[in-house]
């Protein structure tokens, strides 16, 4: 496996909006931390002081991130690209809209990592991954990156965190990899910017379009980006395990799988890929 690693320099608000402004990407001024709990919380509270839409918080190192079902890690300094931003949907809003607010933000992650790194695919529900077995041999994919949406009132908070320069050592399971690992490089500034160059006006299509992610074109985006759709899964659901083929991601951003129950719409659950029966 290919390492070859990034320096680690800190960020700073120059920088970042250095970057910013070379792609063209108007958000308001980021708030760009050392070393922070959460970007999330940080962002929630920008969120509940009245921030308006594309405030983004972004920490050079994460003590307490959090993902699905409340886990938590810690991140290394200067290695990840950890992020979150302010999106302000609009209140009326079928909820069949609100599912789909993560899945446009794995779109525009994989986009950005694709354009300038390596090529990358989507794991539903909220991971992108390199498509491949982990580096013990054991099923994959390979994790590079994750995301967590959390609504708060009319607002909600789209965390971001991509492991931009991380050794393997440095990361907590097999089935995670880095862009460094990979054979990529990248500075984490020019892929902020192009991840927010790429998701932005995709928001905007979609709020155009009220949320329907069917004539926007946004779920066929996706699904040619996932490597979920067509492999057999183990879906689990509430301490229920659902196995079968992922056959498509539904109108409200739900995964559909064909097991021996039928077809089932799973709207959020731990998605394993299985190796082929």
């Amino acid at each position: 496996m290919a390492e070859s690693r990034i320096p680690a320099s800190p960020l700073s608000v120059g920088s970042v909006i250095e970057a910013l402004d070379a792609a063209s990407v108007q958000i308001p001024i980021p708030t760009v931390l050392t070393v922070t709990d959460s970007t999330n919380d940080e962002a929630l509270t920008l969120a509940n002081d009245g921030a308006p839409a594309w405030s983004v918080v972004v920490a050079d190192q994460q003590r307490s991130g959090r993902g699905r079902l409340g886990r938590a890690w810690e991140t290394p300094p200067g290695q990840a690209l950890l992020f979150s931003t302010v999106l302000r949907p609009p209140t009326e809003w079928a909820a069949t809209a609100w599912g789909w607010i993560p899945l446009i933000a794995g779109i525009a992650v994989r986009t950005a990592i694709a354009e300038h790194c390596l090529a990358a695919a989507l794991k539903w529900p909220n991971d992108v991954v390199v498509d491949g077995s982990a580096y013990d041999g054991s099923a994959g994919p390979r994790k590079l990156a994750g995301i967590l949406a959390e609504r708060r009132g009319s607002a909600v908070v789209v965390g971001v965190g991509i492991n931009v320069a991380h050794t393997q050592e440095e990361l907590p399971i097999p089935a995670a990899t880095s862009i460094s690992i990979e054979g990529g490089s990248v500075s984490r500034e020019v892929l902020l910017a192009s991840t927010l160059g790429t998701w932005i006006p995709m928001w905007e299509q979609f709020i155009q379009g009220g949320g329907d992610a069917e004539t926007t074109g946004i779920r066929a985006g996706y699904a040619s980006m996932s490597a979920t759709l067509g492999r057999r899964v183990r879906v689990e659901v509430a301490g229920n395990e659902l196995v079968g083929e992922a056959t498509e991601i539904d109108g409200d951003g739900h995964l559909v799988v064909d097991g021996v129950f039928g077809r089932q719409s799973v709207s959020a659950g731990d998605v394993t890929h299985l190796r082929p029966a």
